[in-house]
């Protein structure tokens, strides 16, 4: 893959994931609160819920800007795969399937962020030879 089509697909989706935590961290408390309502009656019990969704815009916003500056790519991609996993099972569980869509791409961006990664040339990774976590 060549490094700026590399740098492309890592600086956009570093860019949701930095934006989605950006737009949520500022109005935490009621997003949580919005987000144990549609949680009610799912088979998560609150306890899991509660912490999940305190922690959620601060993990994107923390993988949105290690990816923008290609810092740990290959881990923070792996994390954000895992994450994209868990987003899909929460949205299945409340039968909100118009999400998914939008979550298996970010998932194919990350995907593509691992297999890739000798393309990130352009990136704080390749200046200090972090590559292969």
């Amino acid at each position: 893959m060549d490094k700026f089509a590399y740098l492309i697909v890592r600086a956009g989706i570093a860019m949701s994931m930095l934006g989605h935590g950006l737009v949520r961290i500022p109005q935490l408390n009621s997003w949580v609160e919005g987000m144990v309502e549609d949680f009610e009656g799912s088979l998560l019990p609150e306890a899991l819920v509660i912490p999940f969704f305190y922690g959620l815009p601060l993990l994107e916003f923390i993988l949105g800007a290690f990816l923008l500056l290609g810092l740990f790519t290959r881990l923070i991609a792996i994390v954000g795969g895992f994450l994209m996993g868990a987003l899909i099972f929460g949205s299945c569980l409340i039968e909100n399937y118009g999400s998914i869509p939008s979550q298996i791409l970010h998932l194919s961006l990350f995907v593509i962020v691992i297999q890739f990664i000798g393309a990130n040339t352009l990136a704080l990774d390749h200046s200090i030879n972090r590559n292969s976590l």
